[in-house]
């Protein structure tokens, strides 16, 4: 078996987490793959992933390996090639800088009265259903995704549209799902409505906001807007639903931390940061390519050589965690890499902190007794390569 079969394999399960700790103790710069002229690595340790995610000799910008087709098949794609998320400077200096605003502490603040109502909301609708549900499908998906379309101003009854899309597209990441093309079509075409409408009646939401930023022609283009909605709408609220779920089913597997944390909500915060740290929503750092040879910790790391950092693998380093395998909602040392680190920091983590906080409190209070469901053995892990989430997670209460 291959290094990359092996590690497809072991991956979004909990039987990753040994096999990243091999990889620590005896190849922790691994090369998974190799064409004959470029490599494929994956930087396992803490302090090489954060030496990775800041090094300037690690870019995003892999046009400067492989050419791009321009093909009109290919125009569905524009999509995803202007993401802030997979540039370098000055244009992710540049992009960054255009929605910064919005997603500050101050202005995240702000928000919190109405993210409680919303979660209030949904735990409403749950009392209202049986006493077994799916907190991935009726709590942890939908909080992040009506908080996220109510700052860009995309209507109520549209949002369900983005769970299918959503899903399409992030699962791409593991293999291309049949619907994929007309998925992405469908969503290109919403989204050109979309802008259209707000380009003839501004409205006070950030889709306008930056419908005007590309109106003035010198700091957004179109092709970047499409992307920039693209990476909030899906990687901002998906990393969210993980940060959630992720954490409830830690508390769920410890039900000592869990009594805890319903005696003294004020662990919630730690909670949150563990529990990022534990089951970390983002498994590996989206790519990079080495932009000169380089000798990285012993290993001969070639110009265009593919290099992913595993976020999972470092948030569990013994040398960096102690009793890293532990989960513990009173760690006082937690400084994890689960929102990256540079600056390519997730632009969300301040909103995602305070919609996870927000998510364990009024769950916790309004349903103190909540439980795995006892049917349950062990949930399963989506199969999407660069996110650790559930497909599911029953409860009862």
């Amino acid at each position: 078996m291959g290094n990359m079969e092996a590690l497809q394999q072991s991956n979004y399960k909990t039987g990753a987490y040994p096999f990243y700790e091999e990889l620590r103790e005896g190849q922790p710069i691994f090369s998974m793959n190799s064409d004959g002229t470029n490599h494929s690595w994956m930087i396992t340790k803490y302090d090489h992933v954060k030496e990775l995610l800041k090094s300037p000799s690690f870019i995003k910008d892999q046009s400067k390996f492989f050419s791009t087709s321009q093909d009109t098949e290919q125009n569905e794609f524009n999509i995803f090639q202007n993401m802030m998320l997979d540039v370098d400077p000055p244009d992710h200096t540049r992009l960054r800088r255009l929605v910064q605003p919005y997603f500050n502490p101050k202005t995240i603040k702000q928000l919190e009265p109405r993210i409680r109502e919303i979660a209030d909301d949904l735990l409403n609708q749950m009392k209202q259903k049986e006493t077994t549900v799916d907190l991935i499908d009726d709590y942890a998906f939908p909080l992040p995704i009506i908080v996220i379309s109510e700052m860009l101003g995309v209507p109520a009854e549209d949002r369900d549209k983005f769970r299918t899309w959503s899903n399409t597209i992030v699962s791409a990441s593991n293999e291309m799902d049949p619907d994929f093309m007309d998925d992405v079509e469908a969503f290109t075409t919403y989204l050109t409505e979309l802008f259209e409408q707000r380009k003839a009646e501004p409205q006070d939401d950030l889709v306008s906001h930056l419908i005007q930023t590309e109106e003035d022609g010198q700091q957004l283009t179109r092709n970047e807007l499409y992307s920039m909605i693209v990476l909030l709408i899906i990687a901002g609220h998906e990393t969210t639903v993980n940060l959630i779920g992720n954490t409830m089913y830690a508390l769920f597997e410890h039900p000592e931390q869990l009594e805890k944390v319903k005696a003294d909500p004020t662990l919630i915060p730690g909670a949150i940061e563990e529990g990022l740290r534990y089951y970390s929503p983002v498994d590996f750092s989206t790519a990079r390519w080495a932009d000169e040879d380089i000798d990285f910790h012993g290993q001969l790391i070639r110009r265009g050589d593919f290099i992913l950092a595993s976020i999972s693998s470092a948030n569990r380093d013994e040398e960096k965690f102690e009793r890293a395998s532990h989960f513990d909602v009173t760690r006082e040392r937690n400084a994890h890499v689960a929102f990256g680190f540079g600056i390519h920091f997730c632009l969300g983590a301040p909103l995602a902190r305070l919609e996870g906080k927000i998510a364990l409190e009024k769950l916790l209070s309004t349903l103190p007794d909540i439980h795995l469901n006892r049917d349950v053995r062990s949930p399963e892990w989506r199969s999407v390569f660069l996110l650790r989430g559930l497909d599911s997670l029953p409860v009862s209460w």
